[in-house]
């Protein structure tokens, strides 16, 4: 039995860059200089206008001040869990945690039936292609949605894998050069299997002679439930409007022109994904994204909008009924959903099918999303040389003042030389991030299916943080495949 070590056919572990932390000064935010220079000024004044006796008067000020700039809360400092403590409040006050859908009241024409900030959405059916492109008025931006089906990665032999990556890696380059492309969101959802193939296959091979037999045969096929889980992949692909502004206006102008600027973004894609033996099904429909939203909110009925394909199909109607957020769940018509953010990649070199343990995690309905957000060679090169400054400017103020040397921050400085090595051999840099969205139709069960996701993310090396008061939108950006951001 031969070894065959030749180039390309041994499976390349690959390394992720890590989560800078790095503050403005010495490692400090903006916020915690804010409230470590009121600490000071405060102390300053007590000493010089009435020493210590107007230091102790002072005390409340400079002591919450200090409170805020250094305990940790959940890895973060006080300070930083302000903005989302008074957005919190604010939405409590004004009602904002509680979503009713109007029954009398109709939906204006052509918007999607969604709450919170989505309610802004617009739809718009492109003529030429047919596909459903979802207009952000305020973006503003131009989404559509391919799906994708694909061979089990972990079931290849390494040098297929090995080839796949290559390839999946010059996807990402596409939709980095031509600087229109906003955002790329890669959606992979768990759904319970709604037994069409049984049926298809009955209707294609059974034989229907209206016998006994075959009548009851046929109604227990329609009466079947659920059977165990399968995987469905969808790509959302997002034109920046203002960054192609100049060719919308050579295309006609409005939606018209937008579109026909985003048909040429979506034949690239497209034979970018059939290069890497991707195969997309065909640019979404308005009723195939209708029964996507209505399935994520509403999960108890997506097994028979499913078998029933004319049902549901109506995105004026696609939005849930009923939404209640609460500090770390978020409560929809018929589930209780969760959403955990991957705040650590892999710190070591790994393989790329490290995410095996969550994506292929059974008994779990979850949807995992990988949100992409490419960089125009110029502005990635600028801003390398702007991280660069700050590294080798924050480098020189610690030995100054004598404070020694982290090893992250080394690491993080080399992560920086990294990338710009390889923007210079061409390469494309994307700003990446992960969310998971766990779904349970009780609380309970919520509970024991995160704590199930919790440990495949240790497995795959992964560490992941539970979003607290930010639910709603976390759902929308991790869920749906409109290419929402947090």
């Amino acid at each position: 039995m031969s070894n065959d070590n030749t180039p390309g056919t041994e499976l390349v572990p690959v390394k992720f860059s890590r989560l800078t932390r790095r503050g403005v000064l010495l490692g400090l935010s903006v916020s915690q200089l804010v409230t470590l220079g009121i600490t000071l000024g405060a102390v300053v004044f007590a000493v010089y206008s009435g020493g210590g006796m107007l230091l102790a008067y002072t005390a409340p000020i400079w002591v919450t001040c200090l409170a805020l700039t250094w305990i940790p809360v959940g890895r973060r400092p006080l300070v930083e869990w302000l903005p989302v403590g008074f957005w919190w409040l604010w939405k409590t006050t004004g009602g904002q945690f509680l979503y009713r859908r109007r029954i009398v009241k109709p939906r204006p024409e052509g918007t999607l039936a969604l709450p919170g900030d989505m309610a802004r959405l617009r739809e718009y059916t492109d003529p030429t292609s047919g596909a459903c492109m979802i207009h952000d008025p305020h973006g503003p931006t131009l989404t559509v949605i391919c799906e994708v089906t694909h061979p089990a990665f972990i079931l290849l032999d390494p040098g297929e894998q090995e080839r796949r990556v290559t390839a999946w890696g010059r996807v990402l380059a596409t939709a980095c050069r031509s600087g229109r492309i906003s955002t790329l969101q890669v959606l992979e959802r768990t759904l319970p299997d709604s037994g069409t193939g049984l049926a298809e296959w009955w209707a294609e091979h059974g034989t229907h002679d209206h016998t006994w037999a075959a009548t009851t045969y046929a109604e227990l096929i329609e009466r079947a439930g659920p059977a165990g889980e399968r995987h469905a992949t969808t790509i959302s692909l997002s034109l920046d409007m203002r960054a192609a502004a100049r060719q919308i206006k050579t295309a006609g102008g409005g939606i018209k022109g937008a579109a026909a600027v985003l048909r040429q973004e979506m034949a690239t894609l497209t034979t970018a994904l059939r290069s890497a033996d991707l195969h997309p099904s065909g640019w979404l429909t308005a009723g195939d994204v209708a029964v996507i939203l209505r399935s994520a909110y509403d999960p108890a009925v997506a097994s028979a909008l499913e078998r029933h394909g004319t049902v549901g199909r109506a995105l004026a109607t696609a939005g849930p009924v009923a939404v209640t957020e609460t500090w770390g769940n978020l409560r929809t018509d018929s589930a209780y959903h969760a959403v955990l953010w991957i705040s650590e990649w892999p710190r070591s070199l790994v393989y790329p099918g490290f995410l095996a343990p969550v994506a292929l995690s059974s008994g779990i309905q979850r949807s995992l999303s990988l949100i992409y957000t490419p960089l125009r060679s110029d502005v990635a090169a600028k801003d390398i040389r702007k991280k660069k400054v700050e590294y080798i400017s924050d480098f020189n103020q610690r030995a100054r003042i004598g404070q020694i040397e982290d090893a992250s921050q080394t690491a993080e400085y080399h992560d920086v030389l990294q990338q710009e090595s390889e923007l210079t051999a061409g390469h494309g840099v994307l700003r990446y991030s992960g969310l998971i969205a766990v779904t349970a139709p009780t609380e309970t069960e919520l509970e024991s299916a995160i704590a199930a996701i919790e440990q495949a993310a240790i497995q795959a090396s992964c560490e992941t943080r539970r979003l607290v008061g930010q639910q709603a939108a976390a759902f929308t950006a991790a869920a749906l495949p409109l290419t929402r951001t947090i």
